[in-house]
Formats: C-alpha cells, structure tokens, sequence
C-alpha cells in the first residue's frame, strides 16, 4: 500500500543542518521576479546585499535550498508517484525575522494523513530553529491523486477567509516564460516545472510553475503594496493552491484589508481568472507608535 496511515502519521521524517548566504537570498528574490524595475529603492532592498531583507517565504525553501535532486514522496508509510502529487498547502509562521545569512536545524514531521476519497493529503510540518531558538514554523500538505479511500478521516471543513465584498486593490504580475526554469534553481527539480514530456504524463498541456514560486510572488506583491516592502511587518503567510499557473501568463492579485491581516486570491487572467490560491493571509506584526 503506497500510503499507511497508521505509520505515516506523527512519523518523524528527519533532522537537517542547512546553512544560507545572502546570494542563495538573492537567487530566491530573482526567481520570483525581483528586480523587475531596477532602479526602484524598494526593490533593491531584495537584489542588494547592503540592504537586504529576505521575504517570510524564504524560510519554506530554505532547508532544501540548491537540492539538485528531484524530490522523492517516500516517508515513513508513505511511498507515492511524484507524477500523482500536487501541492495543497503552504503555511510559515515566523518566530523572528528571518536573517540574510545563518545556519539552522530543522526537524520535520508527519503532522496527519487525510482521506479524501480520491485523494490522499499529506500534511507535514518542520520547525526550524538556531541555537536552541525558534525562527519559524513551516506547515505543508500534498494532494495525492488516487490514493484516497483508505478509511481515514477527512479533516475538519475548511471556511472561506475572503471578505463578502469587492477587493480593495486589485495587482497584476507578470511571470516571464522562463520563470520556472530559474525559479528550479533554488531547489525544487521537479521535472513538471521544466519537461514538457514529463508534464504531458501528468495530465498537462505543458510545464506548470512551481506553486512555491506563485505563493512567494503573491506574497511580495501584496507587501510590496501594501508595506512598501517592508518585510518586517510580517509574521506569516498562508495560501491555499486552487489550481495551476503556467510560465507568461499574468496573476491577478485580489486584496483585502482585514484587521490585523491582508487576506488576498491570485487568478490566472488569461485563462478568464481561473482560480490560483484562494485564503491567501499575510498576517501582519503589531505595530507600536
């Protein structure tokens, strides 16, 4: 059986050491498009080493940052086809800002294995710390087509986070052709993000971005906006993946302001706003003044 619950859940799935630098910082900044407008102070501070801030949504990728290996689903209890895998979720919660160069441990674990019928969802989560000190707090889940029906139980309904009326701003964001193929290079080889023929088995009419890469740059544009850019402000993001990208295409950027929070929804625009992320939330820092 390609998923047993009954191992899989609360298995402990590893320790890794990871260090970064401020160029892998830089990379990640590119490939989500960073440095568009090259002269704008607000975007050096993401393509500058002097004056560098690293986005929240750094800290997802960072332990398996410049990982030349295609990624693997095999866990304990767990050992499915990459090609049947789609991300669902993606949430980090952040302890402290996240600092341009560092070192830290990471210990990630099976946090629960849903039945959705038709699918698997595979929820992990990794905590990542320095020096005995918490930075952030990571939380993922996978889709797995066909793998469902295993008897397990479903999870708790999920409620809708978008406010009952029309955005306050509305971004556009362009994502160049080749976006996947650079974004690749912070870590994540999946060969759906780059070989058409490899797509093609799994269901696509071409390689889909990564969906990391459409959660990092919704993200900064909703800062970007919204804080002008200051990262700071802050202290976690979360999104729900409804539905795939492809390289060239424009996301559109709903926002809300809501409390101490920005909740936002990316569409495709030239696929008639088919849905991307929905319950996107930037949760903000108090501020003090």
């Amino acid at each position: 059986m390609p998923i047993d619950p009954t191992v899989a859940i609360g298995a402990d799935i590893g320790t890794t050491e990871f260090a970064w630098t401020s160029s892998d910082v830089l990379l990640y900044h590119l490939g989500l498009g960073a440095g568009a407008e090259p002269t704008d102070p607000r975007e050096l501070r993401y393509v500058l080493e002097d004056r560098l801030q690293v986005l929240p949504t750094f800290g997802v990728v960072a332990p398996g940052f410049r990982t030349f290996e295609p990624p693997a689903v095999r866990f304990p209890g767990i050992d499915v086809d990459l090609r049947k895998v789609l991300h669902g979720m993606q949430s980090i919660t952040l302890h402290a800002p996240i600092p341009r160069e560092g070192q830290a441990i990471a210990r990630s674990r099976i946090a629960d294995v849903l039945d959705k019928g038709k699918a698997a969802v595979i929820v992990q989560e990794t905590e990542v710390s320095a020096d005995e000190s918490p930075l952030w707090t990571a939380r993922s889940s996978i889709f797995v087509r066909g793998e469902g029906g295993f008897g397990g139980h479903r999870g708790p309904a999920t409620q809708p986070v978008v406010p009952e009326r029309e955005p306050d701003r509305v971004l556009e964001v362009p994502i160049l052709p080749q976006q996947a193929l650079l974004y690749r290079l912070c870590g994540d080889r999946n060969p759906l993000h780059a070989d058409p023929e490899f797509a093609a088995l799994a269901g696509f009419a071409r390689p889909i971005l990564h969906g990391l890469c459409t959660y990092g740059m919704a993200c900064k544009a909703v800062v970007d906006s919204y804080l002008d850019a200051e990262v700071r402000r802050v202290q976690g993001v979360s999104t729900r993946f409804a539905g795939v990208v492809f390289p060239g295409e424009t996301l559109r950027v709903r926002v809300w302001e809501d409390a101490d929070r920005l909740v936002a929804t990316a569409t495709a625009v030239e696929r008639d706003d088919a849905p991307v992320l929905t319950d996107t939330v930037l949760t903000l820092a108090a501020t003090t003044g």
